[in-house]
């Protein structure tokens, strides 16, 4: 049944444990966590050779995603030990490696080789929810409802406010490196499948992304799974970060998809509106002010995540997810963000400190 199934792909650096600095082992750490797994539960290497992605398999509801969640950090952080490395599960790097040499991968070479200098230092890591939905033309249409809840999820994700040791100002840095590449931010608005994958192929023949799979959007189809990936959100921190977007996200689906069922068909989106909703949600966070999309106006973060929580109240309480999101909220609004730990411990500590705050337990 649409919008029912989740998973959640994570993005992590790899780093030395006395320096901070990242570190090239993925070629060995990947392998040595993929052992012993969840079924489903997977470890793979990504752009960089500082990165791993850890992505559950099909979870249903929220004591499984987060069995997964657990299972998948406690393995690439006891591999990452072993080769004496830490996992940091930051947006960006505290302090990176200074500039990378191009992947072995092929197709990570290519894509060195296609954007240069942008993807030199890009150790950039998010967290990319999917949601179950089976067929091609109502994915669109739901990636199109779910263009203007995308910047609060941001502001709720925000991790990554250091690089090259310093405080950048934003809560999201990794969404301002992200920025560089074409056609990043908010999909435009595609009537059916068929007109999204036109754009995707003519920006492919335009020569500005490496293949079909390559887009940049923050919501999308998948190109290999039958899912909307929601894509906007830094890693996070926590287990209980992760799990708030991946039920947030798909209370967002399931909501899109009600609205479908009625016939109630998405606007388009101002692109420049959405620009400026992403950028405040970049660099504020929850501690600022926001954008409502549909208002086109300025107002607090905390109020978009209100009104957030009250458009998918009724797709949380039919899964159940109520409480628990109500919980969690309350929990990030109370402890802050990411960025906000980051940036309390380095008030104590120094860079050094910011990173030892998004450590994962070894």
């Amino acid at each position: 049944m649409d919008g029912h199934t989740m998973g959640v792909e994570e993005e992590f650096l790899l780093a030395d444990p006395a320096s901070g600095a990242t570190v090239p082992l993925a070629e060995k750490v990947v392998p040595a966590a993929a052992v012993g797994l969840p079924a489903g539960v997977t470890i793979q290497r990504e752009l960089r050779d500082s990165q791993v992605e850890a992505a559950t398999g099909i979870c249903t509801d929220a004591a499984d995603l987060r069995a997964h969640l657990s299972a998948a950090r406690r393995a690439v952080a006891a591999a990452a030990r072993d080769h004496g490395a830490v996992v940091v599960a930051s947006g960006s790097p505290v302090r990176g490696s200074g500039g990378a040499v191009p992947s072995s991968l092929p197709r990570f070479a290519a894509i060195d080789e296609r954007y240069g200098e942008v993807t030199r230092d890009y150790e950039a890591c998010g967290c990319h929810v999917h949601v179950g939905v089976t067929d091609r033309d109502t994915a669109v249409a739901v990636v199109n409802h779910l263009g203007p809840w995308l910047p609060t999820l941001l502001a709720l994700s925000v991790n990554s406010p250091f690089f090259r040791e310093r405080d950048t100002g934003y809560g999201s840095w990794r969404i301002v490196q992200q920025s560089r590449f074409p056609g990043s931010g908010l999909a435009p608005y595609h009537r059916g499948h068929a007109a999204f994958r036109a754009e995707v192929d003519r920006l492919v023949e335009c020569g500005v992304l490496a293949d079909a799979a390559q887009t940049f959007w923050f919501a999308r189809p998948s190109p290999r799974l039958p899912t909307v990936e929601l894509r906007v959100a830094d890693v996070a921190s926590t287990v209980d970060e992760a799990v708030l977007q991946a039920l947030l996200g798909r209370a967002l689906v399931r909501t899109a998809l009600a609205d479908l069922e009625r016939g109630r068909e998405a606007p388009p989106v101002p692109s420049q509106v959405a620009a400026a909703a992403v950028w405040s949600a970049a660099r504020y966070g929850l501690s600022g002010p926001g954008v409502h999309v549909g208002l086109s106006r300025s107002m607090p973060a905390t109020a978009l995540v209100a009104a957030l929580l009250d458009h998918v109240r009724e797709a949380l309480a039919s899964t159940g997810d109520l409480a628990e999101v109500s919980g969690l909220l309350d929990r990030l609004r109370s402890g802050g963000t990411g960025a906000d730990r980051q940036r309390r411990a380095a008030a104590s500590a120094g860079p050094a400190g910011a990173a030892a705050a998004v450590t994962l337990p070894a």
